[in-house]
């Protein structure tokens, strides 16, 4: 079979079996990765055999690669290519900045994922300080120039939400005014009726005769 009939799709809940299996010849935390199931990417045969797989855990703008499997080491790094395209794809998708990961084949630094060094180290969530030293990362966009241009966004929504909230409190002021208005003329209108009703009926005294 041709490696470019294989499919590199996101996990499902009938991946499951597989995937155990493949966690297992790892000796990967299985019930723990299950929680998690939504981050990985898996290879398979069209009839569904999964090859390998590979987890992506997001926080942020950041994104991990973990946990990679396979059952044939032998095309392993074939396979890595194709979720390394697939994981690049999703980290686009998602607006990642920067990516990292543990795993130490030597794919990974061959595909642009160095050792990080201290500078970048401070930039590492801080949900993965408690995990083991050995970090590799590669800078998917300018993470300067995106902070500049989520600012600006910010602020052109915060703009945007203060002419809104202004367009709304006037349109409410009209209103206001308008009810006010139709108040006064429903009142007048009342009266009018009222002391016509009240003459005709001859509930008002009106002129007494001789005078």
């Amino acid at each position: 079979m041709s490696q470019s009939d294989y499919q590199v799709r996101r996990a499902t809940v009938d991946d499951l079996q597989g995937l155990q299996a493949l966690w297992g010849a790892m000796h990967f935390p299985a019930l723990d990765l299950e929680k998690r199931l939504t981050e990985f990417q898996v290879v398979a045969t069209p009839d569904g055999q999964l090859l390998g797989a590979l987890g992506l855990e997001i926080l942020g703008r950041h994104g991990r690669l973990h946990s990679e499997a396979f059952n044939d080491f032998a095309i392993a790094d074939a396979l890595r290519q194709r979720l390394w395209d697939r994981m690049q794809s999703v980290a686009t998708n998602h607006g990642l900045v920067r990516l990292w990961t543990q795993e130490n084949a030597p794919f990974w630094s061959h595909s642009g994922l160095l050792p990080a060094d201290a500078d970048n180290l401070k930039k590492l969530p801080p949900a993965w300080d408690t995990l083991p030293p050995g970090w590799l990362s590669i800078a998917l966009r300018d993470e300067a120039a995106v902070e500049i241009s989520l600012d600006k966004e910010f602020a052109r929504f915060k703009e945007f939400e203060k002419a809104r909230t202004e367009q709304a409190l006037g349109r409410a002021r009209t209103l206001k005014v308008i009810a006010t208005v139709l108040a006064l003329v429903l009142a007048v209108i009342v009266v009018a009726i009222s002391i016509y009703v009240f003459k005709n009926r001859g509930l008002l005294p009106g002129p007494r005769p001789g005078y």
